[in-house]
């Protein structure tokens, strides 16, 4: 399986449980990696491959309409994403808050998933 990869992502975004975090949507950091099909090499075609462009379109597209409270279910919610409409067969990602707390460069959560039957 090959794979593509995007990273250092910024992302506008409303999640959180705290107060200060449902008054204004706050800057993410994502790192996503996919699974992408044999075929878009041996092919050397744009058709057989998952377009970065496009993950990162819909990906901020479903930011700007949607509230969390946590970032794991962020992360579960993209990773669907990439499984239902993407059919990408395998994702890793992490999502990072940025200066959330004192003295804490970041804080995050980091997900991997793999289908159980390849569609």
């Amino acid at each position: 399986m090959d794979f593509i990869f995007i990273e250092d992502m910024r992302a506008i975004a409303w999640v959180g449980v705290f107060d200060r975090e449902k008054a204004a949507p706050q800057m993410l950091q994502i790192d996503l990696t996919f699974g992408v099909p044999d075929a878009a090499a041996e092919n050397d075609d744009i058709a057989d491959t998952i377009g970065y462009d496009a993950v990162i379109n819909r990906i901020r597209a479903e930011l700007e309409k949607s509230r969390f409270n946590l970032l794991e279910t962020l992360g579960e919610h993209i990773v669907k994403l990439m499984f239902d409409e993407f059919k990408a067969p395998w994702v890793k990602i992490s999502i990072a808050k940025a200066g959330i707390m004192k003295d804490v460069k970041r804080v995050g959560v980091f997900i991997e998933r793999g289908r159980d039957k390849p569609t």
